[in-house]
């Protein structure tokens, strides 16, 4: 082996259940080394916005995990936390952090009354570190209050005809007849909040936050019907008193609605989730003079062009003509699709068949002994001395 590769970018998401980013990209290295010891490597850990983003920014930007005990989705304490960036500026929550899915057994989900309480927590407890900035990433959640919960945390007055506070959870969006922002905290009017997330439903109707997502949390076609029409109402009455028409904004309807809330009380403004991670890591920068870049995650499908990491490295990559391989725990029958999203080449890092749980036990060195052997292949394609 020649050995003559200078450098490559190891650019991974996690690979669920087994391992975080940081750990598949540093699979990756080990088993590039045996091949090429002298190359440089530069390990970027990815995410998309959703499970998994506070970690891999966290490990990108070598930041730290804040922990902090706020309101579950069904009004327990849980332990939340989210991630304070190596820049010292600024704070990553994944709301699933606080108000996610797993948080509640399935017999127990019930959108109608679970809140995003504990999300506003989370954003209260990072301004208190003086953040400038708050990446929230959407999906996961258990709720379909439209954010309102995370709004009450920070301050906002949402009332009904009687004058009093609301009820948490989605269907106490029926009674809403006025909102007060006069108690709001001041602190975000100088935070920029962006909204990371890859769903692009509207906040009601067919598409919307209620009818594709509700019945996994727990939602019957009664509760959908009632839920929807408590967004709308909700809607209509931040259009009437704040001046924000949410209703129909691509991603509105993401995480329950939560989408709409960061749209209208904290001034967010939504993104693909992959983007802002590129953004935070200051992937294209590290790209530069790479002469192969490696991504991959636990599963690499048709989906995967839809604003998946994979795509997101790769897309990045061939604005400086890089060469890009994805790994994967497996690879569907449709996976050809991305390669023409820029990935030009696609390897299970799975050696036969297996359980599922020897694969997830085995994924480590399965995916070290393939990258040694993507490096031997590229090794035996370079022209002789």
């Amino acid at each position: 082996m020649n050995g003559k590769i200078k450098k490559v970018v190891i650019a991974p998401d996690s690979f669920k259940e087994c391992l975080t980013a940081l750990e598949a990209a540093e699979a990756i290295k080990e088993g590039l080394k045996t091949v090429w010891p002298n190359a440089e490597y530069v390990t970027v850990p990815m995410a998309d916005g959703g499970e998994g983003t506070v970690q891999s920014l966290i490990d990108a930007t070598h930041g730290k995990l804040i922990k902090k005990q706020v309101t579950g989705p069904t009004g327990k304490p849980v332990q939340g936390f989210f991630g304070l960036l190596g820049d010292a500026e600024t704070a990553v929550i994944e709301m699933a952090a606080a108000a996610g899915l797993d948080y509640v057994p399935a017999p127990e989900r019930n959108p109608l009354r679970a809140t995003t309480f504990g999300v506003g927590e989370l954003i209260s407890a990072a301004l208190d570190l003086g953040v400038k900035r708050i990446i929230l990433g959407l999906g996961g959640s258990a709720t379909n209050d439209g954010g309102c919960g995370m709004a009450q945390a920070l301050g906002a007055g949402l009332f009904d005809k009687t004058g009093r506070p609301i009820n948490q959870g989605g269907a106490a969006l029926n009674e809403l007849e006025s909102i007060n922002m006069s108690g709001f905290d001041k602190r975000l009017s100088e935070v920029e909040v962006k909204i990371a997330t890859d769903v692009t439903n509207p906040l009601t109707g067919n598409q919307g936050a209620s009818a594709v997502f509700g019945p996994q949390k727990g939602a019957s076609r009664a509760d959908v019907t009632l839920l929807d029409h408590a967004l709308k109402h909700f809607a209509d009455v931040v259009k009437r008193d704040l001046g924000r028409d949410i209703d129909q904004v691509p991603g509105a309807g993401a995480a329950g609605g939560l989408g709409a809330g960061a749209l209208c009380f904290l001034n967010g403004t939504i993104h693909p989730g992959i983007d802002l991670v590129i953004q935070a890591t200051n992937l294209e920068e590290k790209l530069r003079d790479a002469a192969l870049v490696i991504t991959g995650e636990g599963r690499i499908d048709s989906q995967t062009i839809y604003g998946k990491t994979p795509v997101g490295v790769a897309r990045s990559a061939k604005k400086f003509g890089i060469p890009v391989i994805g790994l994967a725990g497996s690879l569907s029958s449709d996976c050809a699709v991305v390669h023409q999203h820029g990935i030009d080449a696609l390897f299970s890092i799975v050696p036969g068949a297996v359980s599922l749980g020897e694969a997830l036990r085995t994924a480590r060195f399965n995916l070290k002994l393939t990258a040694e052997n993507v490096a031997r292949v590229w090794e035996m394609a370079q022209p002789s001395d």
